[in-house]
């Protein structure tokens, strides 16, 4: 890594940046990402779930203090924002970190954050920093600790940089690949030159991912910063109970935005739906997210809470692992089983009414949507067709991976891998169901490890690069492809591991790349309407679901809003 005074150059390190892709760990993102975790009552208890009395004795206070106790389906693994992409982690930090900018709360429009002032010209960024904000530890925020938490992220010459095996996936696609350097002008200003034109930039600085860490506390902890993290976030941490699955924070009286509002912030994880929602009835949870369908009629039919729902910007989908599967090479095969899967039925009757169908990785309410897509229809008499045709008309077997904590966008996925394989039984497929909890099932997936598997996706900034990209694009160079073939081998170096289905279509790669470097929205919105026909038609993924955003909120918080994107905003809550 060059450095030419305060100049930061990523020319040295972008390929080394790249592979740190094969880490990664999905969610989504905060979406991501937001990711929540969930099990509905009658699947059992989750795999290190605490018991629920247990942990709510451990949360009490002795009344002096105002506690909002936030109840979800999982814990968090770490709280690093930039050693996960799982959503899990990203509700925890978005409460001890900022980013440069933010999301207006519950909105999609950009404000303010660390920087007061931000502009995108051609392929340069101008940023100016707010004064006078303090970390936790009681150090000044400045530019050289935006640079500091930039390089431990992508530039592996960097002292501190965190390590391959330790930063996700987010470092290259939200930074890394667009920033060729950092020009510090003082300790308040910055200018960064991109790559490229890059329409999403701006919009990247607000992803969770994209927090800034201080440069002191980068360097006394390291990668110890998972459990000790140093932000200038509303809260700070005060107790982390791995052991229990319970993360305290208490309110930062020195945060320069608004709030925080209550003294004290504490995380509780409990792994059933339904015994989380009771939870919430009986007044022992304020807010509780990672809703089901019967969980959400327990909130709703409680006396003192509120179920809330907001149209959610994400998607569900089962993809299809092109390079460890030959029999999903074939497109024929892909569409076969796009046709013989229920989704109608699997929305309206286990989702219960909380999702829509899905027909091309874009959520409707995302620019670039194409209204013109169906979602694939239900027929297997197609479905065979297409097999036999495609030369596996006697049926084949594979593995669907699937996590056993439902999520926002799959709120019963064992009972969804059940209906799939019920659904591809009747036209000879047989599937054997691999079902683990999320943390290994991730790790799982990002190897490549998989036939194919159940995920999703909550966005980090609305903007289709967000999806399109991030999720079906490999990211590697062109000498890693193969002239003729359409997938990439998880091995490739750069790969990214975001891209489960290890789809590799060139038209549609060259359309989301023209997507990103136009700033005018009606040439985006063309380009990406003319990708998604495109992935629709290929079909890496069964497109299953976009799913609305629920919360269950107890009577007594006020101020609480829901978000599809960032969030939550804990800061802006209030108990009576």
């Amino acid at each position: 890594m060059s450095q030419d005074g305060n100049n930061v150059s990523r020319r040295r390190f972008l390929t080394a940046a790249g592979t740190a892709a094969a880490t990664a760990a999905l969610a989504g993102c905060s979406g991501g990402g937001g990711e929540e975790t969930t099990t509905e009552s009658g699947e059992g208890t989750t795999e290190g779930e605490t018991d629920q009395t247990e942990q709510t004795e451990q949360t009490e206070d002795d009344g002096s203090n105002s506690v909002l106790r936030y109840g979800r389906g999982s814990h968090s693994p770490t709280l690093d924002f930039q050693n996960s992409t799982s959503g899990e982690v990203a509700k925890v930090t978005e409460q001890l970190y900022d980013t440069l900018i933010n999301f207006e709360p519950g909105q999609s429009t950009l404000t303010q954050g660390l920087a007061t002032e931000y502009s995108l010209e051609g392929e340069t960024a101008s940023i100016t920093l707010r004064e006078g904000v303090m970390f936790h530890n009681g150090e000044e925020f400045t530019a050289e600790d935006f640079v500091a938490t930039y390089r431990r992220f992508v530039d592996s010459d960097y002292e501190y940089y965190a390590g391959d095996d330790y930063v996700s996936a987010y470092g290259p696609f939200t930074l890394g690949s667009w920033i060729d350097e950092i020009q510090v002008d003082g300790d308040y200003s910055m200018t960064i030159q991109l790559t490229q034109s890059y329409a999403p930039f701006l919009r990247n600085l607000a992803m969770f991912a994209a927090s800034v860490h201080s440069l002191a506390a980068i360097e006394e902890y390291g990668t110890e910063l998972s459990s000790n993290p140093v932000g200038t976030g509303p809260f700070q941490l005060s107790n982390l109970d791995d052991a229990n699955e319970i993360i305290r924070l208490e309110a930062n009286s020195e945060y320069w935005g608004d709030g925080p509002n209550v003294d004290e912030v504490v995380f509780v994880t409990i792994g059933q739906n339904s015994t989380r929602a009771q939870s919430l009835a009986s007044g022992e949870l304020d807010i509780i997210d990672g809703l089901g369908a019967q969980s959400s009629v327990q909130v709703e039919n409680a006396s003192n809470a509120n179920l809330v729902r907001t149209e959610g910007i994400n998607i569900g989908y089962m993809a299809f692992n092109m390079a460890s599967r030959e029999e999903f090479r074939d497109r024929r095969v892909r569409q076969a089983v796009s046709h013989a899967i229920n989704t109608e039925a699997i929305v309206n009757e286990i989702y219960s009414g909380f999702a829509t169908q899905a027909s091309q990785p874009l959520p409707p309410n995302v620019l670039g949507h194409n209204d013109d897509i169906d979602p694939y229809p239900y027929d297997p008499e197609e479905a065979q067709r297409l097999l036999e045709e495609a030369g596996y008309g006697d049926g084949f077997s594979f593995e669907l991976a699937t996590f056993q904590n439902p999520r926002g966008y799959n709120p019963s996925p064992i009972q969804t891998a059940e209906t799939v394989a019920s659904n591809l039984g009747e036209i000879g497929i047989e599937v054997d169901i691999n079902q683990q909890s999320f943390g290994p099932f991730l790790e799982y997936t990002a190897q490549g490890r998989h036939d194919a598997c159940f995920l999703g996706w909550y966005t980090d900034n609305a903007d289709p690069d967000n999806f399109m990209y991030v999720l079906l694009h490999p990211q590697v160079e062109e000498g890693e492809l193969t002239e003729g073939q359409d997938w990439v081998s998880f091995d490739a170096e750069g790969y990214n591991t975001s891209n489960r289905a290890a789809w590799a279509n060139r038209e549609y790669m060259d359309l989301v790349e023209q997507g990103q470097s136009t700033y005018d929205e009606a040439e985006r919105e063309s380009l990406y309407n003319e990708a998604n026909q495109i992935a629709h038609d290929e079909a890496p993924w069964v497109y299953l679901d976009y799913a609305d955003e629920l919360r269950g909120v107890s009577s007594r918080v006020s101020g609480f809003q829901v978000a599809a994107i960032s969030g939550p905003y804990l800061n802006l809550v209030s108990l009576n």
